[in-house]
């Protein structure tokens, strides 16, 4: 038998067949009263059958059944009161609880024969056979504890007669009627019981795998917090380096270039006037490197829109260079995001500075052009130009060049497109969505 259970539960995922489920054959009481009625009732029911059998005297039984009757009783109360003290401590189903059905279900059939009246103690078969029986043998049990009510209430076994055939009959066929009844009601209530049970242990087993999942969860998330942290931090790295390369950088080359004009020159006017241009240079790099600390925007766009700015940036490009540069705006201008705008300027800003320093260029056009939904930033010269497949290695530090025009773009959701030849010139196209500013 223990084989096939351990087959049984194999083929079943390691769960107990429905009829090993303890919940489902023995359902326990859940209410004090059931408790206390399991454990008391039947030696109440006994005195009652016995109070009643005494008040109707000789008018059922001999002498000698009076005497077969007390003895009977008397073994009926000592297993009751035997039962009373144990079932406390045994489990549904349990063998000893299996031996009392039966020994009382003897005694009281053997009561019920002398007595009828003693049917009123037969009734507590109908309670505790569930309980103290295993499930395949209950239904057997009640239907006996239904011959021994039907044949209590006929007037015994054998009847008398065919009208006592009759009765027995009638009274067995509804006692059994209401013990199937009863049984099948009884058995849909076990076996929602241990559905429920079934729902309730799938729903723990269900939160425990929900609570392990928020904890992995939690981990992820607490990774995945750290990797934007970290993403953001080197994010405001490039972004401060590339400020600082547009900013003190460039402004750097032009104050050195400045200086470097002055000493050189011969004339103390013109010497004079390179001097001024480098304490201004340096005043406007001072004043944009704290903008780019403060993560605020170009300080050419804080009183201009994008194309004035712009043009005053070609001009002052040209007028320190000595190059000449035009400008031009193509297309119905309109105001755009900061960010838009501020991504143009400084890679504008890069354009004209690496003209300045590697195109050898005589001269610059930057173009402006606004169309539908993006906005275009062209840069050219007519320059030495370079392989773009073979580009000649930075002179500057930090390599911020066009890598850091691309990178400008992308932030933004643009492109950077280089077009050039070896003593060609080069074209740099920006093109950026157009953002409208609010």
């Amino acid at each position: 038998m223990a084989s096939a259970d351990g087959e049984t539960q194999a083929r079943t995922g390691g769960e107990p067949a429905p009829w090993q489920q303890p919940m489902a054959a023995h359902p326990p009481p859940h209410l004090p009263w059931e408790r206390r009625f399991h454990r008391w009732g039947g030696a109440l029911l006994l005195g009652f059958a016995v109070l009643t059998a005494v008040a109707a005297g000789d008018a059922l039984m001999t002498r000698g059944e009076s005497y077969a009757v007390g003895a009977l009783s008397a073994v009926a109360l000592g297993l009751q009161i035997w039962w009373s003290l144990v079932c406390r401590k045994l489990p549904d189903g349990a063998r000893a609880g299996q031996v009392f059905y039966v020994v009382r279900f003897a005694v009281t059939a053997a009561l019920s024969l002398l007595n009828g009246l003693f049917s009123i103690y037969a009734v507590s078969g109908y309670f505790d056979a569930v309980r103290t029986l295993p499930r395949r043998y209950v239904r057997a049990a009640l239907l006996g504890t239904a011959v021994i009510m039907a044949a209590a209430q006929s007037g015994g076994l054998p009847p008398d007669g065919v009208l006592g055939w009759v009765l027995f009959g009638a009274l067995l066929t509804v006692h059994a009627a209401m013990v199937l009844l009863f049984a099948h009601l009884g058995t849909k209530q076990a076996e929602l019981a241990a559905a429920k049970a079934a729902t309730i242990a799938e729903l723990e087993r269900t939160n425990a795998r929900l609570a392990l999942a928020l904890e992995e969860n939690a981990g992820l998330h607490a990774q995945l917090l750290l990797q934007a942290r970290e993403a953001g931090i080197a994010d405001e790295r490039r972004r401060l380096a590339a400020e600082i390369h547009d900013t003190l950088a460039q402004g750097l080359t032009g104050i050195i270039m400045q200086l470097e004009a002055a000493g050189e020159s011969a004339d103390p006017a013109l010497g004079r006037a390179h001097a001024r241009r480098a304490a201004q240079l340096a005043r406007h790099s001072l004043g944009e490197a704290r903008r780019s600390v403060q993560n605020l925007g170009p300080g050419a766009l804080e009183h201009d829109e994008l194309p004035a700015a712009l043009r005053k940036t070609a001009e002052e490009w040209s007028a320190a260079s000595g190059i000449r540069a035009e400008f031009t705006v193509t297309g119905t201008a309109e105001p755009l995001h900061h960010e838009v705008e501020a991504t143009l300027l400084r890679i504008a800003q890069e354009g004209l500075a690496n003209a300045r320093r590697h195109a050898g260029a005589s001269r610059v056009g930057v173009t402006l052009s606004y169309m539908d939904d993006e906005v275009t930033l062209d840069i050219r010269d007519n320059g030495r130009g370079f392989d773009p497949a073979a580009p000649p290695p930075r002179r500057h530090t930090g390599g911020f060049g066009l890598g850091g025009m691309r990178a400008r773009a992308e932030r933004i959701a643009g492109t950077v497109h280089i077009e050039s030849e070896p003593g060609q010139g080069t074209a740099v196209s920006a093109r950026v969505p157009l953002v409208a500013h609010g």
